[in-house]
């Protein structure tokens, strides 16, 4: 049996297709352009997986209606990481990839009668956060969707407004569905390899380049992360695993706080880390000044995943130790995440 991975030549896409070749696991990758499958065979085999076990099939999760029905063979599950990443998109174009081809997806695995791994956010646990933005998971007719846009942008939004109509989808039409919630990407706890497009990244370079005078928040104020290495492993425990849990949480809880974060990260890349903290509101307010975003090369929509909300992990906990998956020390992947940075500097 295969598995479909859409995304698949993305930063979490690609180390989630080296873990299934090296299982032996037959995977197809849904591109926009087949031709970067010759890309992603080569990482495949750099990394130690089987480039033999993965083929490519053309779609865009743009085109509505998309049925790949008649092109597939019958699949164990679809894992569905695509998603168009940016700040500062207009509505129309983040809900057409992100709500609405997360649907086609969802629609797909059910014609297929296949499971569903649905990658949403770690931000969809923070219940909180949700009744602040007018959300009601359970009842969806409720929201005011161009509200949540207008608080949180199109991005973060089309992504909470994807993952939570694709519950409802799948919890209507009886789609065995496992929902993987990531928190902020790390690198490899072995190589460090991080792509340039995570927010770590973005993080390490404000930090080499000096914007990071102060510490956003407070003491209590965190960026929660999870290793791109054991993500990919809970995401492949779940297309196979017998009865997974629905959500699995994938976020590390020893993640430090951002002055550790710092800290750690400015030693490696011998900076002096900041010590004194920016209450939230200043620096929100500081952002909204014309041209700060740029100067300071962080978005206000970023802001919302630095916050002092702590997460129960312990179903994803007991998950990976029944799936017997490594769990490397986060001190440890941060400080070699940031030596990769540095080299490649």
């Amino acid at each position: 049996m295969t598995i479909l991975v859409t995304g698949a030549n993305g930063f979490i896409g690609r180390h989630l297709c080296n873990q299934l070749t090296q299982q032996g696991q037959p995977v197809i990758a849904m591109l926009r352009r087949p031709e970067q499958l010759k890309t992603l065979q080569n990482f495949i085999r750099q990394n130690g997986g089987n480039a033999a076990l993965i083929s490519a099939e053309q779609a865009d999760l743009d085109t509505p209606g998309l049925d790949l029905r008649s092109k597939l063979p019958p699949l164990t599950a679809i894992v569905h990481l695509a998603a168009r990443f940016a700040w500062g998109m207009d509505t129309e174009t983040a809900r057409r990839t992100n709500t609405d081809g997360a649907l086609s997806i969802a629609e797909l695995a059910r014609t297929l009668r296949c499971r569903l791994i649905m990658i949403s956010g770690f931000m969809l646990e923070n219940h909180g956060h949700l009744r602040r933005l007018g959300i009601e998971p359970d009842a969806l007719y409720k929201t005011d969707w161009l509200r949540v846009y207008r608080r949180t942008g199109a991005y973060e939004a089309s992504k909470l407004e994807g993952a939570l109509r694709v519950r409802e989808f799948c919890s209507e039409n009886h789609v065995d569905m496992i929902e993987v919630q990531p928190a902020t990407v790390a690198g490899h706890s072995q190589s460090g390899d991080l792509d340039s497009g995570q927010p770590l990244y973005t993080l390490m370079d404000n930090l080499c380049a000096g914007r990071l005078a102060m510490i956003p928040g407070t003491s209590e104020h965190w960026l929660p992360l999870v290793s791109v290495d054991q993500l990919a492993a809970i995401i492949a425990a779940a297309c196979r695993a017998t009865s997974p849990p629905k959500r699995l949480l994938a976020l590390d809880p020893n993640t430090p706080n951002l002055k550790g974060l710092l800290g750690i990260l400015a030693n490696e890349l011998s900076r002096t880390p900041p010590t004194r903290h920016l209450p939230m509101n200043i620096l929100k307010a500081l952002l909204m000044i014309p041209g700060m975003q740029t100067l300071m090369n962080t978005s206000t929509e970023t802001l919302d995943f630095i916050q002092p909300t702590r997460f129960d992990t312990a179903q994803t906990q007991l998950f990976m130790h029944e799936q017997n998956i490594d769990v490397a020390d986060i001190d440890s992947v941060i400080r070699t995440t940031a030596q990769r940075f540095q080299q490649a500097k």
